[in-house]
């Protein structure tokens, strides 16, 4: 009761001083200090997030404080707790459902989350089962494509370390989650050689190229190249083998 009456003298007084006063700034830092227990009650809520993000909370809802502060008009006769405590608390559900997503995803999805919790809470009680997609839809009064697109997105909510180690029952060697989801791509070093191979058919002659061009491009056979250069299958075979070797050179010397 001393505190309310006191923090009513203290809003008397801010509304009677210039904003960005010292004076103003003062009586402000006063009335935070004073309503600060009112953070810790909004935010002993979410007290099992764990002492680390507790901190966190609490600087969130103390933002909430403030703005209550600033918005706060003593002519509309309502008690200052009655509007701090819902800014206090929408500022941290806002700080939850912004930053406790691994994934980001729509705030509509984020807010169909909660509802399909609930839901999938109520139905497993009522019905002694897990409900199904479409009976979810029904409760929820959706359709049953955005009940499960609600259902994808809250995959998102955690995520895990693809270094996280994953050990079946009795299997005592470690193996971590990336075994796996990856796998060895052997076309990168594909790549690599056709970046290596650029410069030095660029440095082939035109026939040379146009051989190439035939064989590994067209994927000719040396009887269809031979006909289309006009010369024999064995010649094709001969050339197509020097500028081969030729190109092979090139890349080891590189």
């Amino acid at each position: 009761m001393d505190a309310r009456a006191v923090s009513q003298r203290f809003f008397d007084r801010l509304g009677e001083l210039e904003e960005g006063t010292h004076e103003y700034q003062y009586v402000r830092n006063c009335l935070i200090e004073m309503n600060l227990s009112l953070v810790q009650y909004a935010a002993s809520r979410f007290k099992h997030r764990g002492p680390q993000e507790m901190e966190d909370i609490v600087q969130v809802g103390t933002i909430g404080l403030i703005k209550a502060i600033d918005r706060f008009e003593l002519t509309r006769g309502v008690e200052f707790a009655s509007l701090a405590v819902p800014y206090i608390t929408g500022e941290i559900k806002r700080f939850f459902r912004d930053t406790s997503w691994a994934v980001h995803v729509p705030r509509r999805l984020q807010e169909a989350r909660i509802e399909l919790s609930k839901a999938t809470e109520e139905l497993s009680t009522r019905l002694g089962r897990s409900p199904s997609t479409a009976e979810l839809a029904e409760l929820m009064q959706l359709e049953p494509a955005e009940v499960t697109e609600a259902q994808q997105a809250s995959n998102g909510y955690n995520s895990v370390s693809i270094d996280a180690a994953v050990t079946g029952k009795g299997d005592e060697s470690e193996t971590v989650l990336a075994d796996f989801i990856s796998v060895d791509e052997d076309r990168f070093e594909l790549v690599d050689n056709f970046h290596s191979l650029a410069p030095l058919i660029a440095e082939l002659g035109e026939r040379d190229r146009q051989l190439i061009h035939l064989r590994f491009v067209e994927e000719l056979t040396q009887t269809q190249i031979g006909e289309a250069l006009g010369c024999s299958q064995m010649q094709v075979s001969r050339l197509i083998t020097k500028v081969v070797a030729k190109l092979r050179a090139g890349l080891i010397t590189d």
